[in-house]
């Protein structure tokens, strides 16, 4: 984080490495992982050391990488081979996260598109990886101000909701649905944030409060069973959420409990905007029940910290994500601007891969 501005950035190539934010600390530790190599990238992904797909694909870049710069060999047909393997470890980390296959796909297409040497296009890979990540950047800070030319007009300030961390932890830095709100702020428009607690890992409550506080955000934490009584109450006047894999319909997967959210504000008139860059569209999925969904190990709901919240003898289900269908959204806010579910099609070649 850089304290002059309290911006932060949780993915930062240093000194020949990467140092990751290491969420699963925060908010009572602010502490930085290096990672130097293609498996410990692997294994800060699947942990959630790093989390949020923007930011899981920036980190699956720089993993490429560093898995490259660990093939000794000149050939390159061998070498390309020892890519893929690389590749097929960073997949296998998580299932759901469409910018983790999107930024694996841009490295293995820089590397067999590159027709020099070895160390060449090792060197390609890296600049491509540094690519990704200034563009994420970019990306989310057009986000956040698209998203504010769609929000709601009245009231003059404006009081929003959020579910699990979109923010500058979640991608390169800024955030999506934290970005709308980080531009809402810095514009005047915002007058607080209620942020869902986010059962069973709290991101919510964790992460999200702990970005708002570094800028001085007003933000109300909430558990997500309070969300339906607090927009009866009036108190919230639009839901922004992040999404991990959007199906060409308009279909958003986002951290499980954004369905039931989107429902409530359905009910209640609230609009409901999912803030994505359009590389988390996957076009080749009809529909989101073609999204693969996550499921986690138990002890995330059955423990926190050391205390044990469960009797012996109960059984667990534990998605990582829901899907949200298209018709319960206001406007799917990415990079290039704020569409309705069903023009999303209309961009499909816009998408760079």
């Amino acid at each position: 984080m850089n304290s002059s501005t309290n911006q932060v950035y949780p993915v930062i190539w240093h000194n020949n490495a990467v140092s990751l934010i290491d969420q699963t600390r925060l908010p009572g530790e602010y502490t930085f992982v290096e990672i130097n190599r293609s498996e410990d990238m692997a294994q800060a992904i699947t942990t959630m050391i790093v989390r949020g797909a923007p930011a899981i694909g920036v980190a699956a870049a720089y993993g490429m990488y560093m898995g490259a710069r660990e093939i000794d060999s000149n050939d390159r047909g061998r070498f390309l081979e020892h890519l893929e393997k690389v590749a097929q470890m960073l997949r296998a980390t998580r299932p759901t996260a469409v910018n983790l296959f999107w930024a694996i796909s841009r490295m293995m297409k820089t590397a067999y598109e590159t027709l020099g040497t070895v160390e060449e296009i090792k060197t390609n890979l890296f600049y491509t990886a540094q690519s990704i990540n200034s563009e994420d950047l970019q990306t989310c800070q057009a986000i956040g101000d698209n998203g504010l030319k769609v929000l709601p007009t009245t009231p003059e300030k404006l009081c929003l909701l959020t579910h699990c961390n979109a923010g500058a932890l979640a991608t390169a830095g800024y955030g999506t649905a934290l970005g709308v709100v980080r531009s809402a702020w810095s514009s005047g428009r915002l007058a607080r944030v209620y942020a869902d607690e986010t059962r069973p890992r709290l991101q919510g409550a964790k992460l999200t409060t702990w970005e708002c506080v570094q800028e001085g955000i007003p933000v109300t934490v909430i558990t997500d069973s309070m969300a339906a009584h607090c927009m009866n109450q009036g108190f919230i006047d639009a839901v922004v959420v992040g999404a991990d894999r959007i199906a060409a319909n308009g279909d958003a997967a986002n951290k499980i409990g954004t369905y039931s959210l989107a429902l409530v504000a359905g009910a209640h008139n609230v609009p409901f905007f999912v803030a994505a860059p359009l590389s988390t569209v996957d076009f080749s999925l009809v529909d989101g029940s073609q999204i693969s969904i996550e499921e986690r190990h138990p002890v995330e709901i059955y423990q926190v910290g050391d205390t044990i919240l469960t009797p012996t003898g109960v059984e667990f289900y534990n998605p990582a994500f829901d899907v949200t269908p298209a018709n319960l959204i206001t406007a799917i806010i990415t990079e290039i601007g704020a569409f309705s579910p069903e023009e999303l099609q209309h961009h499909q070649e816009k998408q760079v891969v």
